[in-house]
């Protein structure tokens, strides 16, 4: 064992291009030659001895590995300024590999402060939550008769009635304790108040943990509590949990006991008992496999008793998109909600839901996921189960997110995409006096001076006809501009046309054409 770290650690300090006995600056070639000799001389199957045929292997591996490092360009870059410890670092894989030196020390420094970030966040694990409600029911309610009449009653009155916003973050203490510190703000209506949190949690062993929380507030006043948490069996486990809050009104005990169970695979089976201020006896079945998820919930409580059902199936795609529906019915009433939820980039999730109540209304919520931190918005639209309501928070939100995704996400994203190309491709052109395009708009544009009442509706295209330049040379069909990457129409069903400002062979130049007109840069003579 000992000679095996001591083999390691010398393989781990040792020069790859000392290893394969090769130049710094040689070629692929040398470094195939030299490869392939060492691999005959140093091959397990050469020797029969236990302990020659182990070490044989451990340096043949470690030829091998040296070999795949230099053969490679990008990794053979990487190794020449950062030696080892730069190969080891994440996200190698999705950059560029076609980059000088100092592009590729910049992404290391980026890569690196990333790997820090995440490090940071796993250690403190911050969450946060804010939640803005919209009052929306002046849209559809006309509770005055008078209201035309009124002044400025032509536009619906639209607010903010209510605002909350929770923060949390975790301090590892030791080992087995760590310590959290959450707190919240609440507004309603012009009233509000909030709170802070302490809890300290211990992890007694690998079944089970205990946490003590401490609170105070403005509204409820200061709170104790006990929560422990027990694995009873591989496939039980039981969280009990007490606590006292010092009201104004006096003290007030709680305590509540859930046990859940594994019934299969993909089932779990939960029952809670809770006593307090809001005493119930809840049951639910959750069943989650990798195409759907699927609730069942019955409650018997004070002052609520329900039955809720949702069923979430989930398309297996790269966008992550699900959709949603849900019945809850009890004293209060009956609520159907259905939705959606598709995942916008690496670290956001957007949802939108539709919530119809008897007797709560119509209430469109739209959340949106951006790492550990949540973002609400239920607009309330109106207090009655009106149909225009419910068309409208149903085909508004997808209407909504078509045309951002088709006229602003997807152009945006194909841009971003095409910054790295034209890097290349202008220092291409630079080195050899060629094209570079310097400005590019295309859509509707306003010269007469007739029209000066009129706005002009362009899009800057520059950095899109740059990458469709091939050896010095821009050549766009008659077919309509618009469909070219990186293009959008700004203007659909008016006359567009396309103005270039380029620069060939040291001279700039400028031209102006049609939208299905075709074009060729430089002209030939």
């Amino acid at each position: 064992m000992a000679a095996s770290t001591e083999d390691d650690f010398e393989f781990n300090t040792q020069d790859y291009y000392s290893l394969l006995n090769v130049r710094k600056e040689a070629t692929v070639e040398e470094l195939k030659a030299s490869y392939r000799r060492l691999c005959m001389l140093y091959h397990p199957d050469k020797h029969r001895d236990p302990e020659l045929k182990r070490q044989a292997e451990q340096l043949f591996n470690q030829v091998h590995q040296a070999y795949e490092v230099l053969s490679d360009a990008h990794s053979r870059a990487i190794y020449d300024i950062f030696g080892k410890k730069g190969l080891e670092v994440e996200g190698w894989e999705v950059v560029e590999r076609k980059r000088t030196p100092a592009e590729i020390r910049e992404e290391y420094e980026r890569l690196q402060r990333e790997k820090e970030e995440r490090r940071l966040q796993q250690r403190t694990n911050p969450k946060g939550t804010i939640s803005v409600g919209v009052d929306a029911t002046d849209l559809f309610d006309r509770y005055d008769d008078d209201f035309e009449e009124m002044p400025g009653g032509g536009f619906p009155h639209i607010e903010i009635n209510r605002m909350h916003i929770s923060q949390s973050i975790e301090a590892p203490l030791t080992n087995t304790d760590t310590a959290m510190l959450s707190g919240s703000l609440s507004t309603h209506n012009g009233s509000g108040g909030g709170n802070i949190n302490v809890t300290v949690r211990r992890v007694t062993s690998a079944k089970g943990w205990g946490e003590v929380e401490f609170g105070a507030g403005d509204t409820l006043g200061p709170l104790i509590g006990l929560k422990v948490f027990r694995n009873v069996t591989p496939q039980c486990f039981l969280t009990a949990q007490c606590g006292v809050q010092f009201s104004p009104r006096g003290l007030r005990p709680s305590c509540s006991l859930m046990t859940a169970r594994h019934l299969d695979q993909n089932t779990m089976g939960y029952l809670q008992w809770r006593w307090g201020p809001n005493s119930a006896m809840t049951t639910s079945l959750v069943r989650d496999t990798k195409s759907s998820h699927f609730t069942l919930a019955l409650q018997l409580g004070v002052p609520h008793s329900y039955l809720m059902m949702s069923y979430q199936y989930k398309f297996q795609d790269e966008d992550q998109t699900k959709v949603k529906g849900s019945v809850k019915t009890g004293w209060f009433g009956t609520v159907v909600e259905y939705g959606a939820e598709r995942k916008i980039s690496r670290h956001s999730v957007l949802s939108a839901t539709v919530s119809i109540g008897v007797p709560q209304g119509v209430t469109l919520k739209i959340k949106l996921s951006r790492a550990s931190q949540t973002y609400l918005f239920p607009v309330h639209l109106t207090d009655q189960l009106l149909p225009s309501a419910v068309f409208y928070a149903t085909v508004g939100p997808l209407l909504a997110y078509v045309a951002v995704h088709r006229l602003i996400i997807i152009p945006y994203t194909k841009v971003l995409l095409m910054q790295e190309s034209v890097r290349r491709i202008i220092e291409a052109e630079e080195s050899k006096m060629g094209l570079i395009i310097l400005n590019g708009w295309y859509g509707k544009f306003v010269s007469d001076t007739s029209q000066k009442q009129e706005k002009a509706k362009v899009i800057d295209v520059t950095v899109p006809l740059q990458c469709l330049v091939k050896d010095s040379k821009l050549i766009l069909t008659e077919a309509s501009k618009a469909g070219l990457p990186g293009f959008y129409d700004p203007c659909v069903g008016e006359e567009k046309s396309l103005k270039l400002l380029y620069q060939f062979r040291g001279v700039m130049h400028q031209v102006i054409s049609a939208d299905t007109e075709p074009l060729r840069i430089p002209k030939q003579c």
